[in-house]
């Protein structure tokens, strides 16, 4: 059975395709697309570099039907509104949830697909505000669902490309490739090397006997968003200083630990651990990717921990509550390694760990982070799962054995 029905329970198929009957009088098609966590990598993408996310074992899942028409119908099993698209009008977005989904039709309609109305019922298991992508997840099966629905072949790098647009462009938030791209082209039980400047991937191999742990320290500090777009300017500023040098030089991606010392000095300190950090970053994600294809699970800790350090000291978005959780989880039975993931200053870490130890690194880690801060953590085991597709009667039956 695929490792997307492993978290299925939390979405009952069979009861999302009768609630879908309810609402519509019609049988849907189903169609899903995976959540994310990148293992490491970590603002390497918008400085064109590399990334080694997973798509894991929660999804978002879109119901589908045909109907007569040019008007899209969409309802959400987590939010009582019903939101319907006019694809012969103008589509702008309006602020919620559904921005994320419009967008994707904006995108189809952009690009000169003749799109017929459609009903569809929307049902995730994705954590939001989890570091999960949770967006890309219901953009990817939008996508994927229409295109399927259409009878047409999905091109995935074109359709990651296409959410990717749909969320910047629409809905506004601006992401790299990395999401959409994991969310299109996942595979079970590996991880995706992706090289973000060519988007040349290839998959790496997990071994079953380990899983992924994503903890949530329930916080978000305010400053995020503005030291994140900080992060991204200094990136740019160092790359215009380094070229004054370095003929050819497009982004720090292209830049070496050896180039990076001979400037020290037309940096500065503060563009120098900048730089020193997303150059050290690649060649960790180089590293790691070869560690985890051979198994060297020292490695693969030490690496993880190099993560967090740089995050914490070069690049500085790392906090006190991401900082106590890679202390906590690094004393627990059956951690192979561990750091904090995503844009920083809060969110989430993420761990390997064994996985006959799994349940009981989440028991201790809940009850250590909760001593350690009076905060009551959210912890998800996960493993690597197949990125979108459709979900079958086949499947619909397998669930209920």
């Amino acid at each position: 059975m695929p490792l997307f029905w492993l978290h299925m329970n939390h979405i009952n198929l069979s009861d999302l395709r009768h609630r879908f009957v309810s609402l519509f009088g019609a049988t849907p098609q189903i169609y899903r697309a995976p959540g994310r966590v990148n293992l490491i990598g970590e603002h390497t993408d918008y400085n064109e570099g590399f990334v080694l996310p997973a798509a894991i074992n929660y999804s978002s899942l879109v119901a589908i039907a045909p109907r007569a028409g040019r008007i899209i119908t969409i309802r959400s099993e987590h939010f009582d509104e019903c939101v319907k698209i006019d694809l012969d009008e103008g589509l702008r977005p309006v602020g919620n949830w559904s921005d994320y989904l419009a967008g994707v039709c904006w995108v189809l309609k952009n690009e000169g697909f003749d799109s017929p109305g459609a009903d569809i019922l929307v049902s995730s298991d994705v954590p939001v505000g989890a570091g999960l992508s949770s967006s890309a997840a219901v953009e990817v099966s939008m996508g994927y669902a229409l295109l399927k629905s259409w009878g047409l072949t999905v091109d995935r790098k074109w359709l990651a490309l296409a959410c990717q647009r749909a969320e910047n462009e629409f809905a506004g938030a601006h992401c790299g490739i990395m999401d959409q791209f994991v969310a299109c082209h996942g595979l079970e039980d590996h991880a995706i090397m992706l090289d973000c400047r060519s988007l040349e991937h290839r998959a790496i191999p997990i071994s079953p006997a380990m899983r992924l742990v994503v903890c949530n320290t329930m916080v978000r500090h305010s400053i995020a968003t503005g030291e994140y777009n900080a992060r991204r300017a200094e990136c740019e500023e160092s790359v215009r200083v380094l070229a004054e040098d370095i003929p050819g030089l497009r982004s720090l991606r292209d830049v070496s630990l050896a180039q990076l010392n001979d400037h020290v000095e037309q940096l500065g300190a503060i563009l120098c651990r900048r730089a020193r950090h997303v150059v050290t970053e690649n060649e960790r994600v180089l590293k790691f990717a070869a560690a985890l294809a051979r198994g060297e699970t020292q490695a693969l800790k030490s690496l993880m921990m190099e993560s967090h350090e740089s995050m914490r000291d070069d690049y500085e978005v790392s906090c006190k509550e991401l900082d106590i959780m890679v202390e906590i989880a690094s004393r627990q039975k059956g951690f192979l390694g561990g750091r904090m993931t995503g844009g920083g200053f809060g969110g989430c870490t993420v761990n390997l760990v064994e996985a006959g130890h799994a349940e009981g690194f989440k028991s201790s880690m809940t009850l250590d982070y909760f001593a350690s801060t009076g905060i009551q953590p959210d912890v998800y085991i996960c493993r690597a799962s197949e990125g979108a597709s459709e979900v079958t009667m086949q499947s619909l039956m397998n669930q209920g054995t």
